[in-house]
């Protein structure tokens, strides 16, 4: 999928650089795995706002993701690559053979027409899905599961990857794409190449206007707010701010927030790496 720099007719036009969806086959979903997808406006139960900056947006249907790929041994053929606007991965189509149809994370590199399957024994190809245990050295993952049978939670989104480094009794040491090396269990299931759609990162919106109609309301800069209503706030002048910090009274910008007593710690062999 490659990028298109518009001609600047107007004035959000003239920064915004688009995906041309080149490998987007269709632009109907599949009905049956459609869900609504109520909208909160960062609102909780009893209407107080108790998250910032969301709200608004064009209204969504949630499609339903198979992240567990279950269905071992039963091969499916891709029916359609789709555009999903829940996500900035592409997603695709299954057709099984038994006539069941799921969606999955679209790998890259995965077209119309070819056959995926999950469970051991799979051939090693993009898109199918095997424990960690029946992976070969260094392959290139995505869809990780951090405990069996729970379900991909880990290297989902546009153009993530993860690797496969080593393998030690029962567990499996796994690199990600932001530096960080840890173990996970070898009976996790993990999908064989890495996540479609790496361009997304490359877009640019043009426009304010944009991030509204993806639910994101406007920033107001906490220097610029009152002493009541943010810590960084009140001051004369520009004699305002402090140590960053969030509304909540967390630090920021290089604070740990990650609990030592996090059980799932002592998975953890090389922490990501500093931007």
């Amino acid at each position: 999928m490659a990028v298109r720099k518009l001609k600047p007719t107007t004035p959000g036009q003239r920064h915004r650089i688009v995906l041309s969806y080149d490998t987007i086959t269709t632009s109907t979903p599949e009905k049956s795995l459609l869900k609504k997808y109520k909208k909160t406006g960062g609102r909780n139960d009893r209407g107080k706002m108790t998250i910032q900056h969301v709200g608004g947006g064009h209204k969504r249907r949630y499609r339903e993701i198979d992240f567990k790929r279950e269905k071992f041994g039963v091969p499916a053929r891709v029916a359609t690559i789709e555009y999903d606007p829940n996500r900035t991965a592409n997603i695709a189509l299954l057709h099984y053979v038994d006539g069941e149809k799921r969606y999955i994370i679209a790998p890259h590199g995965l077209t119309v027409g070819t056959e995926v399957v999950s469970g051991k024994g799979s051939p090693i190809e993009i898109g199918n899905a095997l424990p960690l245990s029946e992976i070969p050295l260094g392959t290139i993952i995505h869809n990780l599961e951090l405990r069996p049978s729970q379900g991909a939670l880990m290297v989902r989104s546009a153009g993530a990857f993860a690797q496969l480094m080593a393998r030690d009794g029962k567990y499996a040491t796994i690199k990600l794409t932001s530096g960080e090396i840890r173990q996970i269990l070898v009976t996790c299931m993990a999908t064989i190449g890495s996540v479609s759609n790496a361009e997304a990162q490359l877009s640019r919106k043009g426009k304010a206007g944009r991030n509204r109609w993806l639910g994101r309301r406007p920033r107001t800069r906490p220097v610029a707010m009152n002493p009541v209503d943010h810590p960084m706030g009140g001051g004369e002048g520009k004699a305002s701010g402090g140590h960053p910090r969030s509304k909540n009274g967390i630090p920021a910008k290089g604070f740990k927030t990650r609990s030592k007593k996090k059980p799932s710690n002592k998975y953890i062999i090389e922490r990501r790496k500093k931007k």
